[in-house]
């Protein structure tokens, strides 16, 4: 199965935005983390980042149309942004939610999130921990091939 492991907004910052909030894993750590998670896993994985919320949204067409899995950190557009919820929307599934920090332990406006409604799933809290088990996920979710 394809899985499409995309990242919104200031994640290519990983490693040195707010370390001590986000972590000290840089990007390219959290791709090669991905990469050797779906290896293990036998899915086939491609990461991704931008702050475009276009081309987030674009790569979310992509997915729906290749009916490809989705692992997504929206970042900040989680909060507000219904274009991209719209777009999750489309995807057949599976779409797990990843977030590096549980939002519900945050600022009151990272609370709700409205891509959750759309997601088979959210998981959050674990660091980049959050993405190897959202691509866990997305292999027990996903249909059984042969």
């Amino acid at each position: 199965m394809n899985v499409l492991v995309l990242n919104g907004p200031n994640l290519g910052r990983l490693g040195s935005r707010e370390p001590d909030v986000y972590g000290t894993a840089s990007h390219a750590d959290l791709v090669a983390y991905c990469t050797q998670a779906a290896e293990s896993l036998g899915l086939s994985v491609e990461v991704r980042q931008t702050d475009s919320e276009a081309e987030l949204i674009g790569w979310l067409h992509e997915a729906a149309d290749a009916g490809a899995a989705v692992v997504l950190n929206p970042a900040a557009f989680t909060h507000y942004s219904y274009a991209l919820r719209d777009a999750c929307a489309m995807v057949p599934g599976p779409l797990i939610e990843v977030h590096l920090t549980n939002p519900a332990s945050r600022e009151d406006f990272r609370h709700t999130s409205v891509v959750s409604a759309v997601a088979n799933g959210v998981i959050s809290g674990f660091g980049v921990f959050s993405y190897i088990l959202a691509l866990q996920a997305v292999a027990a979710l996903a249909p059984n091939e042969g």
